[in-house]
């Protein structure tokens, strides 16, 4: 049945957000159709300009399937949804002078090189600004527009291994090369940034006849979504997140039947594996090396304890002592599983008939439209070539405001990643967000920085709490009390957005509901985010990242495949974050029209399976299931890591560079780069179906030269050759990056207690601003209390009886000093 929060089949369908928004999509690739397939989904009139040719997606297949002459691939039919298809020829002026015309009738453009259409002069972003100042314009690029890398070759490979990615988390085994996120994810979270920079940008230029450019970089997508605040954490605490490669344990496990995942992220959890396994002795064990340091240790008897247990029996004891765990999920498997079957997540693609995901986000009233058939190439041209061109007027005199949510109250009510990383790019913007806290139980990301206990106010030096919550107000309230509810319900009424990411029968439990918020503020905005939803049979299950990823099948396809999948342990938070972001503007444009308020159900799951829905739609529609191969991958050949010569910045002689040739041309270059050797001669190798073939002799040979040279010479000789190369960077040096620092993408923040540490800003420039992101550090635990709590009408006196009576508090109750007994 529909989930009971999410609009049912019979309410009254009203009208889509972005209704009367003109997108002309000038994009090819993942991110530029992700991007646009959202704008769509929202309600927007998306008009794909294509040269004759088309785009390349829609002949792609990543398992390489027969197509029939004229047949578009499954993903372009799944990315392409309820759009127009319109040709125009760039070599034709005429055709030139069309788009022109479709872009001056329209709101915005959506542009990515690749395609000779937007590489055309005319075409590219600063024309397109000249030319169209009404428009808002979102240009996703490698590194940016402009700065010292703008026109260096990348693929999404060579970006991972360039934002740290690779290595972030301690991916892979230690004995071999690390791995890559798989499933060409980075472009996918991309695209999903990109339309939400281009809801806030138009959000920002409404009632203004002028527009602005909004300047995307994967690679800046990439250090957001891969890595955990490694130059925060280097900066504040003086050490490394990590200086060297693990697995997690215990991770991906084989039971006795199969895999089964099963995550260990906090001392509690690791505490009730210790008891699930049988060695509660482990408990008492010295912990001051830390917890993946001690599971390692045990791995042993971790592993063999669970390779003698059915998965279901693991899975069915985890969550009866609370440990995060999950299936490992496939692209076979997804649409079996008992959790989105419940919630009838799956749904049909209306005009090739495959399985593909629904929207990664409900909502309450029903906001999305149901998706249309993709368009044949072409097929609406006649149509748009007899309109006239509507011109949206010259641009406006006004400034448009830098910082577009400042008039946005936000409750947030969220911990550690996910719903952090959503509500901060509000607070960023501009917006009031209100951090709501428990001092007893504050949120997560205090407490796992490994700051030692001893430290006066060690729960104030977190670089990931700082990361995620610059720019916002802590308030503490205990949410057991009668006094903290009453209060968390009165200042609730004061907001316009309520956000929160607890499991749902939290806000249930304390009677803060949809329902009771609606009471309280009728034109209220809530976004709730758990793991996997409100309703279904995993509803009530513990979700971190790594669960995410492991039940939507991005696990799945990371790691060796002669080895069990490794978790991304990354990736799965901040895209929830994004996808919730998407969602609540396309709730505020729907209040700026109506006045109304809206329920918004982003599941932590359902946005990682939109994200992974290659894998759904390749085995639907061809029978073929994608698996993981190493840092292979379906785009580039040769595509793989290959060792430096010397040794790291730990000693180890773990030094790599990533190398991937997506054309025959960059294999010409890279050919005569390397010095033209006989081996590199042969004619198989001319062609990406050759080279595929002969894969393990070209890293044979590839490893070798590799192996001669240091990181910074193969990266020069290559790049100037123009092949896609990365060194593969160490997280915590990614300030060195030239592009990075041009950019201006770290800013530095002094904090009261902490030391400065550089900030990761937003992924995107802006061209009215800010010029800044970081205006105030995170705060301090319950640090505007007593400016929160007047504003309710409380007063002194009251304030202090409830600091007395621990239902607000500045220190967590792990730190404070025991009761003395009278």
């Amino acid at each position: 049945m529909a989930s009971k929060h999410s609009a049912s089949s019979a309410e009254r369908p009203v009208e889509p957000p972005l209704r009367g928004c003109v997108v002309v999509d000038l994009s090819c690739g993942i991110a530029g159709a992700y991007c646009t397939k959202l704008l769509a989904d929202g309600g927007a009139e998306v008009i794909k300009v294509e040269a004759p040719e088309g785009d390349p997606l829609r002949r792609w297949s990543a398992s390489r399937a027969e197509l029939e002459p004229g047949a578009d691939g499954a993903l372009f039919a799944f990315l392409a949804g309820s759009k127009k298809s319109v040709v125009a020829d760039p070599g034709v002026a005429a055709d030139l002078d069309f788009v022109d015309g479709l872009l001056a009738s329209a709101d915005v453009v959506v542009w990515s090189p690749g395609s000779r259409l937007a590489e055309h002069p005319r075409l590219a972003p600063g024309a397109l600004r000249r030319a169209h100042r009404h428009l808002v314009v979102t240009a996703i690029t490698p590194f940016g527009l402009d700065g010292p890398w703008h026109d260096r070759p990348a693929t999404e490979f060579t970006l991972q291994a360039w934002s740290g990615g690779i290595v972030g988390l301690g991916r892979g085994a230690p004995d071999r090369a690390p791995v890559h996120v798989g499933g060409r994810v980075g472009e996918w979270f991309a695209g999903a940034y990109a339309c939400a920079a281009t809801m806030t940008s138009r959000l920002r230029t409404l009632g203004s006849a002028g527009g602005e450019l909004v300047d995307l970089s994967v690679l800046e997508t990439q250090i957001l979504g891969l890595t955990y605040f490694p130059v925060s954490f280097f900066d504040a605490l003086g050490r490394p997140f990590r200086t060297e490669r693990r697995l997690s344990v215990p991770g991906v496990a084989t039971a006795a039947d199969g895999l089964v995942a099963v995550g260990c992220g906090t001392a509690q959890q690791w505490f009730d594996l210790c008891a699930m396994v049988g060695h509660p002795e482990w408990i008492e064990e010295d912990l001051a090396a830390g917890i993946t340091q001690k599971a390692n240790e045990k791995a042993p008897e971790i592993f063999a304890w669970l390779a003698e247990q059915p998965a279901e029996v693991i899975r069915d004891l985890a969550t009866a002592f609370r440990i995060p765990n999950g299936p490992v999920v496939n692209g076979a498997d997804a649409t079996t599983m008992d959790h989105p079957v419940a919630r009838k997540f799956f749904t049909v693609n209306p005009r090739d008939g495959f399985v593909q995901p629904g929207p990664p986000y409900r909502t309450r009233p029903a906001l999305l439209r149901d998706p249309l058939p993709a368009p044949r190439l072409g097929e609406h041209t006649e149509e748009y070539r007899a309109r006239r061109p509507a011109h949206r007027g010259a641009a406006g005199l006004a400034e448009r405001d830098p910082l577009p949510f400042r008039d946005l109250r936000v409750l947030d009510l969220t911990t550690f990643w996910a719903g952090p990383s959503c509500t901060h790019f509000l607070a960023m913007l501009g917006a009031e967000v209100v951090h709501v806290e428990s001092a007893g139980r504050p949120d997560g990301t205090r407490l796992i920085a490994g700051v030692p206990l001893t430290e006066e106010q060690w729960w104030e030096k977190s670089p990931i709490f700082s990361g995620l919550n610059t720019n916002k107000k802590s308030l503490t309230l205990d949410f057991r009390s009668e006094r903290g509810q009453d209060l968390l319900k009165r200042l609730a009424a004061t907001c316009d957005v309520i956000v929160e990411n607890y499991t749902p029968r939290v806000l249930e439990q304390i009677g803060l509901d949809y329902p009771a918020v609606r009471k309280l503020r009728p034109d209220a905005i809530m976004v709730r985010m758990p793991g996997f939803g409100l309703d279904g049979p995993w509803r009530d299950h513990p979700a971190f990242a790594y669960v995410i990823e492991d039940t939507s099948g991005l696990t799945w396809l990371t790691g060796h495949p002669d080895q069990n999948p490794v978790e991304p342990y990354s990736i799965g938070d901040p895209n929830a974050g994004v996808h919730a972001l998407n969602a609540l503007l396309l709730a505020l444009e729907y209040r700026r029209r109506t006045g109304q308020g809206v329920l918004v159900e982003a599941a932590m799951v359902e946005a990682a399976l939109n994200v992974a829905a290659e894998q759904v739609i390749e085995y639907s529609a061809y029978g073929v299931l994608l698996e993981r191969d190493g840092n292979r991958g379906p785009v580039a050949a040769p595509q793989n890591l290959y060792r430096a010569a010397g040794v790291d910045e730990f000693g180890a002689q773990d030094c790599w560079v990533a190398i991937a040739v997506a054309t025959d041309a960059q294999w010409r270059r890279l050919r005569e780069a390397i010095g033209t050797p006989f081996w590199a001669l042969d004619p198989e190798l001319s062609t990406e179906a050759g080279r595929r073939r002969r894969h393990d002799l070209i890293d044979e040979r590839l490893a070798a030269w590799c192996a001669e040279r240091d990181s910074d010479e193969i990266v020069r000789v290559l790049w100037d050759a123009g092949v896609p190369v990365a060194q593969v960077m160490q997280p915590h040096r990614q300030f060195e990056l030239p592009q990075l620092q041009y950019r201006g993408f770290f800013e530095p923040v002094a904090h009261p207690v902490a030391e400065t540490a550089r900030h990761s800003t937003v992924p995107v420039r802006f061209s009215a601003g800010p010029r800044r992101f970081h205006r105030q550090p995170a705060p301090l635990l319950g640090q505007h209390n007593t400016e929160l709590l007047t504003t309710l009408g409380l007063s002194e006196a009251e304030i202090r009886a409830l600091q007395d009576d621990g239902v607000i508090g500045g220190t967590p109750a792990v730190a404070r000093p025991p009761v003395k007994s009278e």
